[in-house]
This record gives C-alpha cells, sequence and structure tokens, in this order.
C-alpha cells in the first residue's frame, strides 16, 4: 500500500483548514485516512501548525510520499532535518544528544528569525499608524485654518455693516 502524507480540507467556504493525514495514495482529499497528525490553519497570518512530531517523523522514515504543501510544512517544522540528522547517528557520524543538540539549535535559530520577523512587522505597522495620524493632524489642521479664515470673512463682513447701523441710531437719537 502506496501512503501518502496529505491535508484534508475542512472549514467553511472562504475559510479552509487543514487536516495533515496519512492516507492511501488512492484515497480521495477528504476520504478516508489512516491517522491524523495534525492540523494546518493558512487563514492566520503566519499560518498556523499543529503537528505530531514524532508521527510525521515516523510517517517520512517508513517511507509515507508527502504532497508539495505538506513536504514545505514538514521541512518548516524540522521533520526532515531530523530525519536526516538521525541518518548520521546510523552511519556513526555522531551520537544521539550531539542530533538533539544540533537540531535544537536549529529551531533556536529559526524561532529567532521567527521573531526578528514579527518585531519588524510591528515596527512598520506602528510607523504606518504614526504616518497616518500626521496626515491626519494636517487634514485637520487645513480645515481648522479654512474655518478660521471663513469665519474671519464673516465678521469682517458683518463689522462693517453694524458699523453704519450703529452711526445712524445716534444720529436719529
Amino acid at each position: 500500500m502506496a501512503t501518502k502524507i496529505r491535508l484534508q480540507r475542512g472549514g467553511r467556504k472562504g475559510y479552509a483548514f487543514y487536516s495533515i493525514v496519512i492516507a492511501d495514495a488512492r484515497a480521495p482529499r477528504d476520504g478516508r485516512f489512516t491517522e491524523k497528525i495534525g492540523t494546518y490553519n493558512p487563514n492566520t497570518n503566519p499560518a498556523t501548525v499543529d503537528l505530531n512530531f514524532d508521527r510525521a517523523l515516523y510517517w517520512v522514515e517508513v517511507g509515507a510520499q508527502p504532497t508539495d504543501t505538506v513536504r514545505n510544512i514538514l521541512s518548516r517544522e524540522g521533520v526532515y532535518l531530523m530525519k536526516h540528522l538521525k541518518g548520521g547517528v546510523k552511519k556513526g557520524a555522531f551520537d544521539e544528544t550531539a542530533c538533539q543538540k544540533k537540531f535544537d539549535a536549529w529551531k533556536a535559530d529559526k524561532q529567532k528569525g521567527l521573531d526578528k520577523v514579527a518585531a519588524e512587522e510591528k515596527k512598520a505597522k506602528l510607523d504606518a499608524e504614526k504616518k497616518a495620524l500626521e496626515a491626519e493632524k494636517q487634514v485637520n489642521e487645513a480645515i481648522a485654518k479654512k474655518v478660521a479664515e471663513k469665519k474671519a470673512a464673516a465678521a469682517a463682513a458683518e463689522a462693517p455693516a453694524e458699523a453704519p447701523a450703529a452711526e445712524e441710531a445716534p444720529a436719529e437719537a
């Protein structure tokens, strides 16, 4: 039986949510599966992946073929790196503790990179908000200036009209 690691679609229309499953290669996309090893939600930023790492590693080691999207997910999660490192342990290049240290160092470096990207994105968002606020302040100042000019013009137009009326009133008295 040829097994595949594939995505099984769920969620509502326009809001896809996927399960990462082990299935027979002949089974339809949303059909029968052997085991569910995780979930993938592409609607969040960044996409959320919840994966049973040990089971994914097991299935990759026994020869299950992932689809392209699942291969990318497994690669980002480090399943293929761990498979590679375990191959080195089997060949005697290094021991299990060195394998785990290398994997932990990779995971920490990856997390640091993700944190850096998140911080840059947050900073860019704050800068955009500041620029929008400054632009809004300038627009409000321009509107306030126009309103002040209209009020001054209206007051200037009323002042000469009141002055002759004030002069006529004492003359009649």
